[in-house]
């Protein structure tokens, strides 16, 4: 059972999601409302909070943890969507959908999320439309990273999908050593070639290619990205 110390946690995190950064206080007040026990999941890692055929409705943001979406296709196979880490948002409701239909959603490590109902939702928007206009500039947003995501699976090669993906996450969860960004997130080898679409064995291969050139260093689980070699490939 969610415990008050954590209904606590979540409603003090609202304010620092990005979508709600710097709202008015009437409507962080009315968002604070809708944090309850039957609204917040708190979930192990390795945990499915959505299959397919078990999607989930509403809005959830995510307060602490990482989660990975991904679909499988007839024989099995894996195909990562996308990571979202603690501030991240995703869902379905009527207005418009962030990317979860059709999809597994499961937890990378111990997590918190928290949701609302598209009961609750709908009358939200329809009463404050400056927190409409910040939903439509995030679908717009998240439609730019999909048209950008499906023209580099295109038209680059494999060596050029590996470090456009890793770019791509040391971005979103990378922390700054020296001339490196490390992707701060377990990331094996077959993860990484969910994402692009290969097979692990010739991602591995790249990965050493590209580990012996300097631009990459790798570990077990982790990974750090040279930025200015890796922005030199991608430009």
């Amino acid at each position: 059972m969610v415990q008050v110390k954590e209904i606590e946690t979540i409603t003090s995190f609202l304010p620092q999601i990005k979508i709600f950064e710097a709202l008015p206080a009437n409507i962080i007040h009315e968002l604070e409302q809708l944090v309850t026990r039957a609204n917040t999941y708190i979930l192990p890692g390795n945990s499915i909070l959505q299959a397919p055929n078990n999607e989930k409705k509403g809005l959830f943001f995510i307060i602490s943890g990482t989660f990975r979406f991904y679909k499988t296709n007839s024989a099995g196979k894996q195909h990562t969507v996308c990571i979202l880490s603690e501030g991240g948002m995703f869902g379905e409701v009527e207005t418009f959908s962030l990317g979860t239909r059709g999809t597994y959603i499961e937890t990378m490590e111990d997590s918190i999320v928290f949701s609302i109902p598209p009961e609750q939702f709908e009358p939200l928007l329809a009463r404050h439309s400056e927190l409409s206009l910040r939903f439509l500039q995030e679908v717009s947003r998240r439609l730019r990273e999909q048209d950008e995501l499906v023209e580099k699976l295109v038209f680059r090669d494999l060596r050029g999908k590996v470090l456009y993906f890793l770019n791509r996450l040391s971005i979103k969860f990378g922390v700054e050593e020296n001339e490196y960004r490390k992707i701060d997130i377990p990331l094996t080898h077959q993860e990484l070639a969910n994402m692009i679409g290969a097979t692990r064995e010739a991602v591995s291969l790249t990965l050493k290619e590209l580990s012996n050139e300097g631009v990459l260093v790798t570990s077990r689980r982790r990974v750090m990205i040279h930025t200015e070699k890796t922005l030199q490939e991608l430009a």
